[in-house]
């Protein structure tokens, strides 16, 4: 089996054919249709995808959280493709036969090994984010409330999927509301307010950004359980209470601190020069 990885380039062999791929959220995403074309050498593979997910029911149901359009450069300029990463592409797999199936399972553990062992074993992925974490200096208490704000997090956007919020733009406009109810702002004028282009925001909030992130999503998640709000509307309105039960809070927290909690400083960088 000849695979090659070049991490340059847009794309990626597996057994001499290319597949694309682009960086997105931190990983690879390969286009859709080229693993389909790889692993089963259909001639017309929109059709044996939409074939495929009229044969797997499961699959179909969660299309929206496995496949995402994102752009890809072709030699003919970026164009959109339906892609999937690693996690998604074993899906994939389990729904196509063929006998590429177990070398091309292979190819994904060269082309992400870390991630491919995170899949089986999702307690490695936080061992091993703590990890960097760690590395980037960041102390063990604000890890343990990053690891945990992510958990609350995942929470909240399971229970979005359930009641058919399926859709990143939507995800967006409804945690958009959360924050702009708890800290008057929304992620993107958080991230002008502490002058971040493409970080994370969560990676440089302080203890109380952190825990005030989280107030307002785990409120929000036993809200939308607990009045079984379902469709965008209803869980946009309770994403404004959760938000705003969190908002309240932090106002009284300010009044007894005597300070502002949302901080224009990002927290590591507060960190480093306390350690000089």
């Amino acid at each position: 089996m000849k695979s090659k990885i070049d991490s340059n380039n847009a794309l990626v062999a597996f057994q001499g054919k290319n597949i694309r791929k682009t960086w997105f959220n931190e990983e690879w995403w390969f286009s859709l249709e080229d693993i389909v074309f790889v692993l089963t050498d259909s001639k017309d593979t929109k059709q044996y995808i939409n074939k495929m997910r009229q044969r797997d029911e499961e699959l179909s149901k969660g299309w929206v959280q496995i496949v995402h359009t994102l752009p890809i450069q072709t030699s003919g300029g970026a164009q959109r493709m339906n892609c999937v990463n690693t996690e998604g592409a074993f899906r994939l797999v389990q729904s196509i036969p063929s006998p590429k199936a177990e070398p091309f399972k292979l190819w994904l553990a060269k082309v992400g090994y870390e991630r491919v062992k995170e899949i089986e074993d999702p307690e490695l992925a936080q061992k091993r984010m703590k990890a960097l974490y760690k590395q980037k200096g960041y102390p063990d208490s604000w890890i343990e409330k990053r690891v945990r704000g992510i958990a609350i997090r995942d929470e909240l956007t399971d229970e979005w999927k359930k009641r058919d919020v399926g859709h990143d733009r939507e995800f967006a406009i409804l945690t958009a509301e959360i924050s702009k109810a708890t800290f008057d702002m929304t992620p993107s004028e958080y991230k002008k307010f502490k002058r971040l282009k493409r970080e994370n925001l969560r990676d440089h909030m302080d203890d109380l950004e952190l825990i005030f992130s989280m107030l307002g999503e785990r409120v929000t998640t036993e809200i939308t359980k607990n009045k079984d709000k379902k469709g965008f509307d209803e869980c946009k309105d309770a994403a404004e209470e959760g938000g705003e039960v969190a908002g309240n809070t932090r106002k009284d927290a300010e009044k007894k601190i005597g300070k502002p909690i949302v901080s224009d400083k990002s927290y590591i960088e507060i960190k480093k020069k306390k350690l000089k």
